[in-house]
């Protein structure tokens, strides 16, 4: 399945969600320090919720598992074991 979705977030929100990624590439936990991480992640939340249908679909359960399937398998299991496209 090589479907795309576009999201539209502010700058900073753009921001502060790199700087969360390039720290869980550093340790693997996302750590939220500030209302900042918290916000950005919640208007992330927002837009992906507004964004998506099968969130509110009855298979939810198995489409998200399908989904982590393919990235797994795409991506490999960690961070760390395929390449880092940064």
């Amino acid at each position: 399945m090589d479907e795309t979705v576009t999201l539209t977030i502010s700058k900073d929100e753009a921001l502060i969600l790199f700087v969360l990624l390039v720290d869980f590439f550093d340790e693997p936990a996302i750590i939220i320090k500030d209302n900042a991480d918290r916000m950005a992640l919640s208007r992330l939340g927002g837009t992906l919720e507004k964004t998506l249908v099968e969130p509110f679909m009855e298979n939810y359960t198995a489409i998200a598992s399908d989904a982590r399937k393919r990235l797994i398998e795409a991506w490999g299991e960690s961070p760390d074991d395929g390449d880092r496209h940064d």
